[in-house]
């Protein structure tokens, strides 16, 4: 069984298929798919998702930094309630995104760490991190005194090894997807020096497809090509990659 730890299935783009994004995923090996939230309005999606499968889907609640507005307070407010739901498996996805710009520096610190708060409530709720051009400002942030040590996955890691490293002495993984499969993609050689046990795999369906169907729309069905890339740069068998990955994403997020 593979587990797909990253997936926005529940967004339009799978209006009109979605029966049949399931049983690809399923057909292809991928039983567990996590459903991470970016705003208020994809909370009903997700649920109503994750409701009609709960061996399958596992929703995650959190304000993605993209969508973080000058009322973020009023925000985050409207978020807290969904956050304590039995039935959310992490605070998800959150972060900081500088890539573009920093229109809405402040706010995104603010909703960052109101949000870090929130696990340290929630009996160390597990983190799904988005981190964009932001890398020193998050650990700033996770390392600040007087937290609990956190846990977790930064989603789609796009660093160096060394922030590989890092990442991985504060007691999370790597999440890794199609960008591994890219012709110029620096990602394998930090998964070449990272141990299967600290790595999960995801897709961020409907985004980053992997070759050779990039270009198209992503989707869970195509995990298996991440684990076959990520056996072939390690030179072990795929069996090993599926067994890792697996028991590592069941462990993070509680899942059985």
């Amino acid at each position: 069984m593979f587990i797909d730890t990253h997936s926005h299935i529940y967004s339009e783009e799978f209006d009109n298929d979605i029966c049949e994004v399931i049983q690809r995923a399923k057909t292809n090996g991928v039983n567990k798919i996590l459903l991470p939230n970016i705003d208020k309005e994809s909370v009903e999606r997700v649920f109503s998702l994750a409701n009609k499968d709960k061996e399958m889907f596992y929703p995650m609640m959190g304000l993605y930094p993209g969508s973080v507005t000058s009322e973020v307070e009023k925000q985050l407010k409207e978020m807290l309630c969904n956050v304590q739901k039995e039935d959310v498996c992490a605070i998800g996805e959150i972060g900081l995104d500088f890539y573009w710009d920093r229109d809405f520096y402040e706010q995104q610190i603010f909703a960052f760490n109101k949000q870090l708060q929130w696990s340290n409530d929630l009996n160390n709720k597990p983190l799904s991190i988005h981190c964009r051009k932001a890398f020193d400002e998050i650990l700033q942030y996770l390392n600040k005194d007087g937290r609990k040590k956190f846990n977790g996955v930064f989603h789609c890691f796009g660093g160096d090894i060394r922030q590989a490293k890092k990442v991985i002495e504060m007691g999370f993984y790597l999440g890794i997807g199609g960008v591994l499969t890219f012709k110029n993609s620096h990602l394998a050689e930090v998964v070449k020096e990272i141990s299967l046990e600290h790595i999960v795999l995801e897709t961020d369906a409907p985004y980053l497809t992997p070759v050779p169907f990039r270009g198209k729309r992503n989707e869970p069905s195509y995990i298996p090509i991440i684990a076959q890339k990520i056996a072939e740069i390690k030179n072990c068998p795929l069996e090993e990659v599926q067994e890792y990955t697996t028991n590592n994403a069941k462990r993070i997020f509680n899942i059985q």
